[in-house]
């Protein structure tokens, strides 16, 4: 599966919006950048859906405009007013042209899901490749209201019970994707790297 981040030259906060083309074609997450409706657009003429992998401000900023753009339809975890679809734990849902299980992964928020496809793993913000604090497998942060870093590490071992060995590449929130290399890492190794720096308790973030 191939995806393409929609906000990759955003100049403000958002996440990673990542357009997937196929028989469904699906954008997860909508991100803050105004004009990615245009850039969307570029790719494709239709959108069948829009899967968010929760509702925090950078993921949702522009999901109003896009549902507006396209008329696609919504799944989400959690309560919106525009939400078509309820995603809840084990559910399957079409990506491009793979289907995905739905994992509840909370801890980095409560409405929190990744989608774990045949050949990617949407990860969301609970595990993330690079993001400014780790490079090479780390975790969302936990330290805000509502947030808890034992759920999330609940949530990592999920994701890795879950994991199948055909997954090769991870697309999370933040920072950039990784492609396992049959030579080095791969995206299980990147989760269990993410597993034990979540498992020290420690700060992720000096100021934390």
């Amino acid at each position: 599966m191939d995806a393409v981040n929609l906000t990759a030259e955003a100049e403000e906060f958002t996440c990673n919006a990542y357009f997937v083309d196929g028989a469904v074609p699906t954008l997860i997450d909508a991100g803050t950048m105004p004009g990615v409706v245009d850039v969307l657009a570029e790719y494709t003429d239709e959108l069948d859906r829009v899967v968010l992998t929760h509702q925090h401000h950078d993921h949702v900023g522009e999901l109003d405009a896009v549902l507006d753009a396209f008329d696609a339809d919504l799944y989400a975890h959690g309560d919106h007013p525009r939400r078509d679809h309820a995603l809840g734990d084990g559910d399957q849902v079409a990506i491009g042209d793979e289907t995905a299980e739905v994992v509840y992964t909370p801890g980095h928020a409560a409405d929190h899901v990744s989608l774990v496809a045949e050949t990617a793993l949407f990860g969301g913000d609970v595990v993330v490749y690079n993001d400014g604090a780790f490079d090479d497998g780390s975790f969302g942060r936990t330290d805000m209201a509502g947030q808890s870093r034992e759920r999330l590490i609940g949530s990592l071992r999920d994701l890795l019970d879950r994991l199948p060995d055909t997954v090769e590449s991870l697309y999370a929130g933040h920072g950039d994707a990784f492609h396992a290399d049959p030579a080095g890492d791969s995206v299980r190794d990147v989760i269990e790297r993410a597993l034990a720096r979540a498992e020290r308790r420690e700060p992720k973030y000096p100021e934390e």
